[in-house]
């Protein structure tokens, strides 16, 4: 019974975040490919770098808060929810402000650096849509951490359609999509998400009045380890748009962004699993040790490359006519930058799980440490390779920086959990004959027999 319990759990936790990531990167994928066509090359670089700003405020906010309530709240017993809601929430709060007025400082100065006047009021604008996605981030985390994801589902989803909506009736009617217009769908979608997801939280969104200091250290503690994680990561994933965007144009972070995009298409189950894996993994820590988190690990990491290998050779081989069929002809720049960005999309999912895996067992800061080591290494390749070889410089940069997190991180989780590499390539091939005995066979049988019954 406790066996079909965690089957139950682990297809439909999984379905659901399958689902919440396709949709995710099916609508923005939608979205890009109408604001391609809609919006000058110079406005789409703007936005896009608009949107890695705000995407690292996000992170930083996340990480510090998002991971450490999932982890302790997954773990702790219910008397203890309110107290550590209640200081996970004061963290949240002071981050934000925080945050706040570091937007209010800088605007103009990434404003003046990319050459972008326009960046300075979508910024402030923005403001309101990060004190609104604040009380967002609280509710989702509280559902994780409770082993439910209807409601991160829904109101994603929500937040998600909306703005594509927008856009879409926009290009529909001929209707001229200007950048602040964009921000202001994105404040009333955060908004009625918000909502969405208090109404699916508020049986688990329980407070103390009594501050609990023991309880704010750990939460910080343990968030601030994730939250250098999440930016550095998020950096290293940002930081060649940024620069492209500083050393030679918006338009060339733009095209830079087109290849970037077609490669997240493809690390939809990568993220899926992620979130399923996280809560599981800390509790399995703390019941059967480090023999369940080696197996998690490898499992996991398999199950995603046999997902994703099938979208990375099509890519590869057809890149000129996906960039023609998403971009059109004046991207077509962007044809030689995705045949690099797939090949380290192989490498993701290791370096994902790596950082799920050992936030798990309560190693943060190695996580933290190895993440900021590629980040680093990432910045000083992209200025040296976009100064000698422009657009492209910024694509080797960042395939040799993945390529030494990965050597990095299987030592480490060779020393820590024993994990094998060998092993994550062997459920690789085994998923596809174990998906095709499991879930095909079946259907066909099934499928059969009521031909039989009906020819009887």
């Amino acid at each position: 019974m406790e066996v079909k319990s965690k089957d139950h759990y682990w297809i439909k936790s999984g379905i659901i975040n399958v689902l919440q990531n396709f949709s995710g990167v099916f609508f923005g994928f939608a979205g890009f490919y109408i604001l391609v066509r809609v919006l000058s090359k110079q406005d789409f670089g703007v936005w896009t770098l608009f949107m890695s700003a705000t995407t690292i405020l996000e992170a930083i906010r996340s990480g510090l808060i998002q991971n450490a309530l999932v982890k302790y709240l997954s773990s702790a017993e219910k008397s203890e929810h309110p107290v550590i809601i209640s200081a996970s929430t004061v963290i949240s709060i002071l981050v934000t402000g925080v945050s706040i007025i570091a937007i209010i400082a800088f605007a103009p100065y990434l404003s003046s650096v990319w050459e972008s006047p326009q960046l300075i009021n979508l910024l402030y604008i923005y403001i309101l849509v990060f004190a609104c996605s604040g009380i967002l981030t609280q509710f989702n985390a509280v559902e994780q951490a409770n082993l439910k994801f209807n409601g991160i589902f829904i109101n994603n989803l929500i937040r998600q359609s909306s703005f594509f909506g927008f856009v879409l009736v926009c290009y529909l009617a001929d209707f001229q999509v200007k950048l602040v217009y964009l921000v202001w769908v994105q404040l009333c979608s955060v908004a009625v998400s918000t909502i969405v997801a208090y109404g699916f939280v508020r049986e688990n969104l329980k407070f103390s009045f009594s501050m609990d200091k023991p309880w704010l250290g750990k939460l910080f503690g343990y968030g601030k380890y994730s939250f250098g994680t999440s930016v550095s990561s998020l950096l290293s994933g940002t930081v060649d748009q940024m620069m492209l965007g500083a050393l030679l144009s918006p338009a060339a972070s733009g095209a830079f962004n087109i290849a970037v995009r077609i490669t997240n298409l493809i690390d939809i189950p990568g993220n899926a699993i992620a979130v399923v894996v996280f809560p599981q993994s800390s509790r399995r820590m703390e019941e059967e040790g480090k023999g369940a988190i080696k197996y998690l690990y490898e499992k996991s990491v398999g199950t995603t490359l046999a997902l994703v290998l099938p979208g990375v050779l099509f890519l590869y081989f057809f890149s000129d006519f996906v960039i023609h069929f998403i971009a059109g002809e004046k991207y077509v720049d962007s044809i030689p930058l995705l045949h690099v960005t797939l090949l380290y999309c192989l490498l993701i999912p290791y370096g994902r799980q790596f950082g799920t895996i050992l936030d798990s067992i309560g190693k943060t800061r190695v996580t933290f440490l190895v993440v900021v080591g590629t980040t680093v290494i990432n910045l000083g390749l992209n200025y040296l390779l976009i100064v000698k070889y422009g657009v492209m410089g910024a694509a080797y940069a960042t395939l040799i920086s993945n390529v030494v997190g990965f050597i990095v991180a299987q030592a480490i989780l060779k020393r820590e959990v024993d994990v094998s590499l060998w092993n994550t390539i062997i459920y690789l091939f085994r998923f596809y004959p174990e998906f095709f005995e499991k879930y095909i066979i079946p259907v066909w049988k099934r499928r059969q027999g009521r031909v039989d019954h009906s020819q009887k």
